[in-house]
């Protein structure tokens, strides 16, 4: 670590200890008889005592738990700190105590400054049903067989997982053991292609994990209490070595687009925490808030099979509410929702509830002691608000700015040292990749450990056949000039030429994918253009969006100007079209097959009596990739090179 960013370090800490000092300090004033104020790093046997496990939590009549709560992780007043923690010795084989152990193995002065440097070494390789891996190690690591770093599972997680698997097919059966292989290293993983067909599957599996991981931490925490307690009881000296958490309480994060989501990965965390040796409280109130309310009617889920696209009913059917965050406490016995932020293992939320939450309290101290990161459905997350994103991770690992009256004798040494974001394991899942996502991957993730990263091909999307597609591509030399290289090229030639033929020039659609081109562009026709137009964006309302479509489809309007993201929330079929113009390939490649099949909703209409041009630039590739191919794509980039 540079000097700075060492005294840094130590300053904050510093501040953290005056900060419960004031605090114990005003307890002391408050108090009818004086008393000694206590250390901050003082054992005190008290706090192993157990509580009525059936008190009602505080944060319960809280609605998403968004008020700070009490009591942080060595402060465990669960009944099973009263039963004890199951005994197991400490197995420096496992990959979980190799890795967040007090003294990771993995955590090196030189794997941290390649990390900051961003100094990665590849390799390639095979990794059964999840294909290409590409195995991304800290400059000066070698490629490792990580399938050995066997995570052990304790039997009573494992059993029910294994039971629902043996009833998979064999192929997701095997995905399954080929993803929790991976997660086992605990490097980060991002699946660059899940499907429809898969993604259940793998939520099971990350769940398992992430089970796995709370119910490891626990148990050290409690076996450590059970020391304490009886060494102050027996008057012997407290043991040292009991630096088995963080700064808060909180371990795994899972980041979702809407609350259907978070009611199914609720599901798949509970399913290997089965009846009746666990107890699930509030559940009927999570069920209640997260799915649809009383009497509502699903309109994509009770829709004849064919009348909505299947990727469209899985990802909006259900409750679509954008902004959420809850807590879960799991203790030996109970899965507890609603818990409070500072006294739960797992939170669970959208990036705008957290952000809505961490803005309103001034605080993200709840997210300093993160180590396992989930971050579902990247792709949808795109079409809503990707600073939401950033603006999280740019606060995950931070040094906390209070105490929360925790035991600092009880922290790890490497969250002290402000190094914790160098353990996080990170897992992304997404339908399709994009640049955005690639530079969170490269740039946002710094597991000493190593990352994986999936590569799948592309084969060309499926379009009605006879329609002549024109790829058109401008010059562009620098992704930061791309921009403005699209939008001069758009308006300076491919426009033009289509408002002189008196054929394309009428019952043309221009889809845009870039919200921030959509505006330029909607702009551009208002101004200079003088043809008759009309806009479907995610901001309009239904009303809008009926005189739109009837505009375009009676002739009224000759220009229709489509959204991705209006494609993405709506899905409405298009009448009306014969010519198609692609500002830039849409990031769903779905998209572009579906508007290619709606001229033929109209009647009489042939193939080539369509036309279709596509606009892209070499920063396209993901893009372009997953329309034309991968050969294909690689081979319009040549082209003109």
């Amino acid at each position: 670590m540079a000097v700075d960013d060492k005294n840094a370090t130590t300053t904050r800490l510093l501040t953290l200890l005056n900060v419960s000092a004031t605090k114990s300090l005003k307890r002391k004033l408050a108090s009818e008889e004086p008393q000694r104020a206590e250390k901050l790093n003082k054992r005190r046997s008290l706090q192993f005592l157990p509580v009525d496990e059936d008190e009602p939590a505080k944060s319960a009549s809280q609605p998403d738990a968004e008020q700070d709560g009490e009591g942080p992780e060595n402060q465990e007043n669960d009944q099973e700190a009263e039963d004890g923690a199951d005994d197991e010795v400490q197995d420096s084989t496992d990959s979980y105590e190799a890795h967040f152990g007090a003294h990771s193995a993995v955590l090196t002065p030189s794997a941290r400054e390649a990390v900051d440097r961003r100094a990665w070494t590849t390799f390639r390789e095979k990794c059964g049903r999840l294909g290409t891996l590409m195995q991304v190690l800290p400059e000066g690591s070698s490629s490792t067989e990580w399938r050995k770093d066997r995570q052990k599972i304790p039997d009573k997680l494992r059993e029910p997982f294994d039971g629902r698997q043996a009833k998979l097919p064999r192929e997701l059966a095997e995905m399954q053991n080929d993803l929790l292989a991976m997660l086992s290293s605990q490097r980060d993983v991002y699946i660059t292609r899940t499907t429809l067909d898969t993604h259940a599957s793998m939520r099971e599996a990350i769940t398992l994990h992430a089970l796995n991981h709370v119910t490891k931490k626990r148990r050290r925490v409690l076996k450590n209490n059970e020391r304490l307690a009886h060494a102050a009881k027996s008057g012997a000296s407290a043991p040292e070595d009991v630096q088995d958490q963080g700064f808060t309480r909180p371990s795994v994060l899972i980041l979702l687009p809407f609350r259907s989501f978070a009611l199914k990965w609720l599901n798949a965390l509970t399913s290997h925490t089965p009846s009746p040796t666990y107890q699930i409280e509030n559940r009927s109130r999570f069920e209640g808030e997260y799915g649809l309310p009383p009497n509502a009617i699903d309109k994509l889920a009770t829709a004849e099979p064919g009348a909505y696209p299947r990727d469209h009913v899985e990802m909006f059917k259900g409750n679509v509410d954008d902004s959420f965050r809850v807590g879960i406490k799991m203790t030996r016995k109970s899965v507890k929702l609603f818990a409070d932020f500072y006294g739960c293992d797992i939170i669970i939320a959208s990036p705008l509830g957290l952000r809505l939450s961490i803005e309103k309290e001034k605080s993200a101290d709840f997210l300093s002691s993160i180590e396992v990161l989930i971050v579902d459905q990247m792709d949808a997350l795109t079409m809503q608000n990707w600073d939401h994103i950033q603006f999280v991770f740019s606060r995950l690992n931070q040094l906390p700015k209070e105490s929360h009256d925790v035991d600092f004798s009880r922290i790890k040494p490497w969250y002290l040292d402000g190094h914790a974001a160098y353990l996080r394991q990170s897992i992304l899942l997404s339908a399709y990749e994009t640049p955005e996502m690639r530079a969170l991957f490269n740039g946002s993730l710094k597991n000493v450990a190593g990352k994986f990263r999936t590569e799948r091909r592309w084969t060309p999307v499926e379009v009605p056949e006879g329609i002549q597609q024109e790829f058109v591509q401008f010059d562009c030399v620098s992704p930061k000039d791309e921009a403005e290289k699209r939008f001069q090229y758009f308006t300076t030639q491919l426009l033009p030429s289509v408002l002189k033929s008196a054929v394309q020039s009428v019952n043309t659609v221009v889809f845009v994918p870039s919200s921030f081109d959509f505006i330029r562009v909607q702009n551009h026709f208002r101004k200079n253009t003088g043809v008759s137009f009309t806009v479907l964006s995610e901001y309009s309302s239904n009303q809008d969006i009926s005189r739109a479509r009837q505009a375009f489809f009676s002739g009224k309007k000759s220009f229709l100007l489509i959204s991705e993201r209006f494609h993405f929330f709506r899905r409405y079929k298009i009448r009306g079209i014969r010519n198609l113009i692609f500002y830039g390939p849409p990031d769903h490649p779905q998209f572009y097959t579906e508007l290619l099949s709606y001229p033929f909703l109209d009647d009489n209409v042939e193939a080539s009596d369509v036309t279709c041009r596509v606009l892209y630039s070499k920063y396209d590739w993901m893009r372009l990739e997953r329309i034309a191919g991968s050969e294909g794509a690689s081979a319009l980039i040549r082209r003109d090179s």
